[in-house]
């Protein structure tokens, strides 16, 4: 494959990256959306975060079957609840650093 042609690839991909994010913007801004479309839309980054955890959390990648004894998901519990209560994104994390680093030594 030549320069030209890598450009060409680089641009297409941009573009059908682009496209997906930008049109529904332009359509619907200035439209009125119905309030249960409107709760259904807030649902999605929610949604889109627990796929991304979930397989992390509940799997174990090696034999692929579910493990809920994972130190992953023993340190996520906990820091579930703290953020929850404290709404607080740098507390958490911390927390959840830490408390995963004590249940890697501690099992």
């Amino acid at each position: 494959m030549n320069y030209p042609d890598y450009l060409w690839l680089l641009f297409g991909m941009g573009i059908v990256t682009y496209l997906p994010r930008v049109l529904p913007l332009v359509f619907l801004a200035e439209r009125n959306l119905p309030e249960g479309l409107r709760d259904w839309l807030s649902l999605i980054p929610v949604a889109i975060l627990a796929a991304l955890l979930a397989p992390g959390l509940l799997i174990d990648s090696s034999a692929r079957t579910l493990a809920l004894g994972k130190p992953e998901l023993l340190a996520a519990i906990p820091t579930l609840f703290l953020a929850l209560r404290t709404r607080s994104l740098g507390l958490s994390v911390i927390f959840g650093m830490a408390f995963y680093w004590v249940i890697q030594h501690w099992l």
